[in-house]
This record gives C-alpha cells, sequence and structure tokens, in this order.
C-alpha cells in the first residue's frame, strides 16, 4: 500500500493538521486499519505544533460510517470497538481546535465523527442520519454521549431510534452544523474560518475549549476556579502582551503562542 492508498491521509501546513479519509469509492466508510489510522492521527496532535485540525473526506462524501463488509478481521467485536472508542477520545482530548469539512454524507459514526469536531461546515448537499437503527445496530462513536449534549435528550432519541435522514439546512436549524454554503464555495468557506482559528492566541484557545468541554461535569464555583487559572497562566504569556500592544498600536496582533 502506498502512502496515498492509506484510509486515513495526514497533511500539514502552516500551523493546520487536515485529516483525510481516504476511501472515495467507499464514501469513506472506515475499515479496521481506517479506525487505528484515525486514532493514530488525532494522538499526534501537538499543542505548539498545530494550531486547528480539519478533518475531511476525499472526493464527494465526507464518510458513511463503519465499512460493515470489512467485518473485524481476527478481532472479537469487544477489541474492534475499543480502537473505535480510542479514537474518539483522542479527537475529544485534541488541545487545539478541530473542524469537520462535511459534503455528502455523514452517516453513523460519520456524522458522530463530525458532531465531535468543535466546528461544522457543510455544503448545501451534505446529509445526515444516526443510521444505527436501520443497520441492527445501536449508536456508537459517542454519540449517545454527544447528541443529548447538543440538541437535547428528546430530540436525540428521535434521530437515534428513528433513523430518518436530515438535510444540511435541518442539521443547522437542530444547532449541529454550524455554516452551510453551497458546494462550491465550502472549502473557501472553511479556509476563511481555519485562518481564523490558525492566527488565534493558541494557548488561551486550547485553555477555553478545555474549560467548555469540562463545563457539563462542573459546579459554577469550580468553573470560576478553572477560569482564574487559566488566565493566570494567559498573563504570564507574550501573547497577551502582544494583544494589548496592538491594540494600543491599532494593528493586528501576531500570537506565537508562548
Amino acid at each position: 500500500m502506498t502512502a496515498g492508498d492509506a484510509p486515513v491521509l495526514v497533511a500539514r501546513a502552516d500551523g493546520v493538521m487536515t485529516i483525510t479519509l481516504n476511501q472515495p469509492r467507499r464514501k469513506n466508510a472506515v475499515t479496521p486499519q481506517g479506525w487505528l489510522g484515525l486514532r493514530d492521527a488525532f494522538s499526534s496532535v501537538r499543542l505548539g505544533q498545530d494550531r486547528v485540525v480539519v478533518v475531511t473526506g476525499a472526493g464527494e462524501n465526507f464518510c458513511a460510517g463503519a465499512d460493515l463488509s470489512a467485518g473485524s478481521g481476527e478481532n472479537h467485536s469487544l477489541v474492534s470497538m475499543a480502537v473505535v472508542n480510542e479514537a474518539c477520545l483522542a479527537l475529544h482530548a485534541i488541545p487545539v481546535p478541530t473542524l469537520a469539512r462535511i459534503d455528502g454524507v455523514a452517516v453513523g459514526a460519520g456524522m458522530n465523527l463530525a458532531l465531535a469536531c468543535d466546528f461544522v461546515i457543510a455544503s448545501g448537499r451534505a446529509r445526515f442520519c444516526e443510521i444505527f437503527i436501520k443497520r441492527g445496530l445501536s449508536v456508537d462513536f459517542g454519540g449517545s454521549w454527544l447528541l443529548p449534549r447538543l440538541v437535547g435528550l428528546h430530540k436525540a432519541k428521535e434521530l437515534v431510534l428513528l433513523g430518518d435522514f436530515l438535510s444540511a439546512q435541518q442539521a443547522q436549524e437542530l444547532g449541529i452544523v454550524g455554516r452551510v454554503v453551497p458546494a462550491g464555495e465550502l472549502d473557501a468557506a472553511v479556509s476563511e474560518v481555519v485562518a481564523r482559528l490558525a492566527a488565534s492566541p493558541p494557548i488561551a484557545a486550547s485553555l477555553s475549549k478545555q474549560m467548555l468541554n469540562d463545563s457539563f461535569d462542573m459546579s459554577l464555583r469550580q468553573a470560576l476556579d478553572g477560569e482564574s487559572r487559566s488566565q493566570t497562566i494567559n498573563f504570564t504569556l507574550e501573547d497577551a502582551r502582544e494583544a494589548r500592544d496592538a491594540f494600543l498600536e491599532k494593528r493586528e496582533p501576531v500570537f506565537r503562542g508562548r
């Protein structure tokens, strides 16, 4: 297998890490090797090296979920699911902003892969579905945790237990897609947000992301204590001084992550 034939491709440029699901003939359905590739790619993200992570699919689709035709090989299903879970946890633990670029279908684990990212930008032809129930399966890749937090418990049950498709516009109305644009404008819309994220102060952004992720498990007092600790860190950094100087000098700041 050449690098270009790998189920997951990773590229880095100017602080942007792009992770591409690379099975376009199968709508980027993820094989067992693909889950390993995703887990390893997510785990390789480093604050200081990477500013933002983009997750996308090759061709005209994001991800059709797990490739059920591939089976689980010689592994027991619990072992195979452990790798899927490790990939989900690695994505959640990424210390920098993550963005899902959605074209075509995002179904099953592919939908939850998208929802596990911090930003979701979709083309107008994108479609979403928690398709598990129609395959005799229950929800995975964190959907049981993500969906109630994003859309509420009753709506999450509707999406999972009925397994209906959502248009990009319907997904946006539910708040699980941030922006919907014509297919021809998708790359430009993604590039605009990625550029803004890459230019932001990386340590401050990472601290804010972590606090927001932890907020559902905290009291207000615990959250305030976390904010105090984070601000104390920020006040020691050159980036905070750069922001102040840029404001006084009426220019855009240049953040270096130190």
